[in-house]
């Protein structure tokens, strides 16, 4: 999260310690047990607050960050954290993040901290309930995670650690307009356009046997009723077959609008937790022992990676209370890369401006031109914002 004024990092370091015995969600270590991992509550002080120094989404070395899964650095304005996906998803971690900012931001001005006081927002959820288990039904389902293997994005590789961040600006109201031309949800229209690059770019508009099929990860909160802290998410795949050359952009949005429409249900997504939880409450898989699950499980990790050609997350929209609004700017996030996915992609808004960020370790940065470009000939003004490793796309 970007501020208007340089970070104090005394002050942001005595922020997270005012702030984080007070989310037990990210208060916690990871402990090893005979049967599975587990949770438990960490007494350790905060962890340091660094200025950033490298690039991100690197390795978090728990045992050199007080055996928290969490760090936060800041460089200028910007507070970064960044949190190993097994704590929680988008909206916990943003939930934190928005709270440390507030905690800053009374620390550092006198009038806030005696207008507001020094407890975290009312509508601030710190409920830390397993959302997955309290919607299981006990209903079967047929398996529903695919294990057909996708297109994969491949290429000359940046240094070790390396990772390009390229940023895009876009004006909600326009962009909301364009999509609406289309009959499509914003998220649906800024998918489809990453597939159509991908297309584009990668199979050079030729049919390909294997699909191209982008993860894109769904909030189950509204669907539940839930406001936990901790994951509640469900994966669908938005998936374009190449099946025929030079798909033209309009044909591309429809072929993924219908291909999330028919995941994106209830019966789905009570699917995907039965699935998920049948699994957990299993007696003779808990029975097993950790480390035979860790081989099994290195096995379905690496054949879900290679079933999703990316990712697309959206976050949804930045939510300040209107006494914090003059000091904060704008919101990014970055996915970090995974097995398999050597290009990921995250969407975030603040205002009446969305951010849509391409993560990748590629050196070929075609695909982030096209997909701007395209964004630019339909109508949608674009301002790109990169790191030092994508000049190329501006």
């Amino acid at each position: 999260m970007t501020l208007t004024e340089d970070i104090i990092e005394e002050k942001l370091q005595e922020a997270l310690s005012r702030v984080l015995p007070k989310f037990d969600v990210f208060h916690v270590r990871l402990r090893r047990g005979l049967f599975w991992y587990y949770f438990e509550t960490n007494n350790r002080p905060a962890p340091k607050v660094r200025e950033e120094n490298t690039y991100p989404c690197l390795y978090i070395p728990v045992y050199q960050n007080n055996n928290y899964l969490f760090r936060v650095t800041y460089y200028r304005k910007r507070i970064n954290l960044e949190v190993f996906h097994v704590l929680t998803d988008g909206m916990g971690g943003i939930t934190f993040l928005r709270e440390l900012v507030y905690e800053y931001l009374r620390l550092t001005h006198d009038d806030l901290m005696e207008k507001l006081g020094d407890e975290l927002c009312s509508d601030t959820s710190l409920n830390k309930e397993d959302s997955y288990v309290k919607n299981y039904t006990g209903k079967k389902y047929k398996k529903k995670y695919k294990t057909e293997r996708a297109v994969r994005l491949t290429g000359e590789f940046l240094p070790p650690k390396a990772l390009s961040v390229t940023h895009g600006y876009l004006n909600i109201p326009i962009l909301k307009a364009k999509a609406k031309e289309y009959g499509v949800s914003i998220n649906t229209f800024l998918t489809g356009i990453f597939a159509y690059s991908i297309y584009k770019e990668h199979l050079h508009s030729q049919p390909y046997k294997k699909p191209i099929s982008i993860c894109v990860p769904v909030n189950l909160r509204p669907f539940y009723g839930s406001i936990t802290t901790k994951n509640f998410f469900g994966m669908t795949a938005a998936v374009l077959r190449a099946d025929k050359e030079n798909y033209t952009v309009e044909e591309v949005i429809a072929r993924i609008d219908e291909s999330l429409k028919e995941q994106i249900t209830k019966e789905n997504m009570d699917s995907l937790i039965s699935y998920n939880v049948s699994n957990q409450k299993n007696l003779m898989l808990r029975m097993v022992p950790l480390f035979v699950k860790n081989l099994a499980m290195k096995w379905v990790y690496r054949s879900s990676a290679l079933a999703n050609t990316s990712t697309v997350t959206n976050v949804g929209s930045l939510q300040i209370r209107e006494d914090y609004r003059p000091y904060i700017d704008k919101m990014h996030v970055v996915l970090s890369m995974t097995k398999g996915q050597n290009m990921k992609c995250s969407i975030s808004s603040y205002e009446d401006t969305l951010v849509y960020t391409i993560s990748s370790k590629l050196k070929d940065q075609s695909i982030q031109k096209c997909f701007f470009r395209t964004l630019s000939e339909l109508g949608v003004p674009v301002t790109i914002e990169t790191n030092g490793e994508a000049y190329e796309v501006l």
